[in-house]
């Protein structure tokens, strides 16, 4: 028998073709089959053979369409938040609004204020929480698991560099405050941040950016798709900032990264090489009496060989695996760093000839490792996490102090070998009780080794006057040589309550610390004076380790579409507060003290092209306990011979903590698609804020609008202009309160001829000094992708195609 098919329906090869997605898992229609067969029979004695053409309707069979797999997750995956105040951003978000420097891409993270006192090539100063951070001294910063916070660091205890940071590399950024979590470790206080760059470059791509002031920078970015087993890429960046001064900057930077990186996050492996170099000259802060008076511009220094140079190199390595319930991560590094920073914010309050320029240096290296184990159990039928981990960190450091003329060392008042290591272990457990209360608890016990080694020479040491007026060497090194240890236990816990209609309610407690000055706990005499009987001034030793105390309760909701708000409430006790000495440039030991607040946070994108960012934070922040050492200053200055000078005003004691700023907001708004025309604009307000502990100096407020254009082409090109400070606002970036002295003083020459009381001549004249917010300024950026496959590197954009987009619209 013959068979042949002869009529389809159109419409069932339609649907089986998926021309309408309506048809996914219906029925096909029924499909109906013609053919012809021959049939024989009998008839009459005879046999006949016939054609019969007939058809037969064939059952439609079910059609069963895969559903897609569920999408991939748009970038990294954020961990479970276990305070209302924690904040997880992906790189995308860090870059879309404007900035002028590294540093202040963190501002991203609500409350925190980034700002810079001297030059480009120097860490940024912090504000977060009610602290005066300096350069990082309680906010933890890494990238990559890599601890960017200096310990016993030639400039201040806890400096952190962020200025060798690519920002388009950034993968993702997660801010933790207060000291709740068991991972994070010294200088945590206020908070802490990890910064990971990208493990992965889908396409390679250049960019160059010019404007104002001399600026202009270069990056370009390569992916290697198939390369030993993985995947990598390479990244350089060259930068040069003169900026408005009068001395210009001539920042001089280059920058690279290259990793290779196989798996993932969770299970896999990576290896990252950076290095970084960077050279500058700094207008620092002025005071504001020569500005008044028209003996200094705006924009000029009464020091222009203040600058400095660093440089960093770092090899680090991760790996990871999950299997099961299982899940293991160890991250190592070793990093190389030195720098050399010039600096002069007295003047000629300490040498009336020379002047008061003096010269930090630190070189160090510094290997560390971080080990986690993650299990997911059981206990009574309750879901149960443990996190087990263990870290390690050895600094071996150089470090001093000299006094210097032009740059030109002349005293060495401290130098230095330092050996300090540090290894900790810490542990907590997240139990899920019922589907709306979760709690964490845990802790981390901390141990802390360092030996200080004086290199001090006796013919390098300083010179002082004895009460005779003969000179004298204060030579001090072989007697502020030592060892300290000390050890610390830091209990977390933190209870989550929810979700109820999308809102989360948080409770945490937490005990961190910082570590000190290692010179400082061994140190028996001072190193800048003699005592009354002409021998060595005694001084007292601080703790190696200083513990915090805090607390947070706060919501979190989603409960209107697009909208993502926290409120936290927060309240932080430290036993001793990092307090910024301007005549050294060192952060010193300072008073217990206390600080209580609220920060409000939203994050609000009603369409997919309109996304707004508001936070604001109101801090109360004091000293506990009284300033005897102050008061008893104080009283030199109040006396029959000194109080006619007037140099008592701002040096009583009080409890206001310097540069400690009670509110802080941030208001972002970025607008556009993928690809098209886009824009941004930020505003930042830093408040007044009290310059001196009595309250008596005070700085103004800081407010300043950045803004951005630009359109995108669909094949990766990108044309951007930002536009910085764009209301032309006078305020400060950085603003001080200390005593100094100027030739142009009349205490100057009083002081000189041994005509003023010493009490005075040692403190000079009190005076805001600042730093100015930078003129506006406007940069335009050419980015372009770059292309290794075999074709052309690159080819130029459509450029009438933003005009096209104008004219439609």
């Amino acid at each position: 028998m013959k068979h042949r098919l002869t009529s389809v329906s159109v419409f069932a090869i339609g649907a089986a073709l998926g021309v309408s997605p309506a048809f996914a898992q219906q029925a096909l229609p029924t499909i109906t089959i013609g053919h012809t067969h021959a049939v024989s029979h009998t008839h009459g004695g005879k046999t006949h053979t016939h054609e019969v053409y007939h058809t037969h309707v064939v059952p439609a069979p079910r059609l069963t369409v895969a559903q897609p797999a569920p999408a991939a997750p748009a970038g990294p995956t954020p961990p479970p938040i276990t305070s209302s105040s924690e904040k997880f951003f992906t790189g995308k978000e860090v870059n879309s609004i404007p900035f002028a420097r590294p540093g202040e891409a963190l501002e991203i993270v609500p409350g925190l204020a980034v700002t810079q006192h001297s030059g480009e090539g120097k860490a940024n100063q912090y504000y977060l929480r009610g602290f005066n951070l300096d350069h990082g001294s309680d906010l933890a910063l890494y990238l990559d698991g890599m601890p960017l916070n200096m310990r016993t660091h030639g400039h201040g205890q806890g400096y952190a560099d962020a200025n060798f940071m690519i920002p388009e590399l950034l993968g993702y950024v997660l801010a933790r405050k207060g000291p709740y979590d068991a991972q994070d470790g010294d200088f945590s206080s206020a908070g802490s941040i990890y910064l990971q760059y990208k493990d992965k470059i889908d396409k390679g791509f250049y960019q160059f950016t010019g404007g104002s002031f001399g600026y202009g920078r270069a990056l370009a970015i390569a992916p290697y798709k198939d390369f030993a087993g993985g995947s990598a890429y390479g990244a350089v960046e060259s930068q040069y900032y003169n900026g408005p001064w009068e001395r210009g900057d001539n920042l001089r930077r280059i920058n690279s990264v290259f990793r290779w990186q196989r798996g993932t996050q969770e299970d896999g492996a990576a290896v990252t090489f950076m290095g970084y170099a960077n050279r500058w000259y700094s207008t620092d802060q002025i005071p504001e009496r020569a500005v008044n008076s028209g003996l200094l511009s705006l924009w000029g220094t009464l020091n222009p060989t203040d600058g400095g140079d660093t440089t960093r190199f770092s090899l680090s390595g991760r790996w990871s695996q999950t299997e099961g319930n299982h899940s293991s991560r160890v991250e190592a590094y070793v990093v190389r760093s030195t720098l050399d920073l010039y600096n002069d914010f007295t003047y000629f309050l300490s040498n009336q000839n020379l002047g008061d320029q003096f010269s930090q240096f630190d070189r160090r290296w510094m290997a560390g490792v971080n080990a986690q184990h993650n299990i997911k159990w059981d206990s009574f039928g309750l879901p149960v996490e443990t996190r087990i981990g263990a870290q390690g960190r050895y600094d071996d450091i150089r470090l001093g102090l000299q006094n210097a003329f032009r740059r030109t060392p002349f005293e060495t008042v401290r130098n230095d070998g330092v050996g300090e290591g540090s290894i900790s272990f810490w542990t907590d457990t997240t139990v899920r009780w019922t589907p709306w209360l979760k709690t964490v608890t845990g802790g981390r016990f901390d141990y802390f080794n360092a030996n200080v080694n004086s290199l001090q020479s006796l013919w390098g040491s300083p010179v002082v006057a004895t009460s005779a007026g003969l000179p004298a060497f204060l030579w001090t090194g072989p007697f502020n040589s030592g060892s300290k240890d000390s050890a610390l236990f830091s209990p977390k816990a933190s209870i989550i309550l929810g979700p109820w209609a999308k809102t989360e309610l948080f409770a945490n407690y937490g005990e961190g610390f910082h570590s000190t000055d290692a010179r400082g706990t061994v140190q028996r005499f001072s190193t800048s004076e003699l005592s009354d009987q002409d021998s060595f001034s005694v001084v007292a030793p601080i703790p190696l380790l200083v513990k915090s105390r805090g607390a947070e309760i706060g919501a979190r909701t989603k409960f209107i579409e697009g909208l993502d708000s926290s409120v936290s409430f927060f309240w932080l006790n430290l036993d001793s507060e990092n307090q910024f000495e301007g005549d050294s440039g060192t952060t010193t030991y300072g008073r217990p003290s206390r600080r209580y607040g609220v920060e409000i946070a939203n994050h609000y994108r009603p369409v997919s092209w309109i996304n707004f960012d508001g936070d604001v934070a109101l801090v109360h922040a004091r000293y506990r306990g009284f300033d005897t050492g102050q008061a008893l200053a104080y009283a030199d200055l109040l006396t029959p011979e000194a109080l006619p000078y007037g140099t008592f005003l701002g040096n009583a004691p009080g409890n206001f903590l310097q540069n400690s700023v009670a509110i802080t907001a941030m208001g972002g708004l970025e607008i556009g698609e993928a690809t098209g025309w886009f824009g941004a604009i930020k505003y930042r307000y830093i408040g007044p804020r009290p310059l001196t502990e009595d309250g008596y100096l005070k700085s103004p407020a800081t407010g300043t609008v950045n803004a951005r254009l630009g359109y995108r082409w669909a094949d990766g090109w990108r044309l951007q202009l930002d536009a910085f400070n764009i209301f032309n606002s006078r305020s400060d970036q950085i603003t001080y309160g200390y005593g100094s002295l100027l030739p142009s003083d009349p205490l100057y020459g009083q002081c000189r001829a041994g005509v003023a009381p010493s009490a005075v001549c040692g403190v000079g004249v009190m005076d805001r000094h600042f730093k100015p917010v930078e003129p506006p300024a406007v940069r335009v950026t050419f980015s372009g992708p770059l292309n290794f496959d075999g074709g052309p590197v690159t080819t130029l954009p459509n450029f009438a195609e933003p005009f096209g987009a104008l004219a439609k619209n």
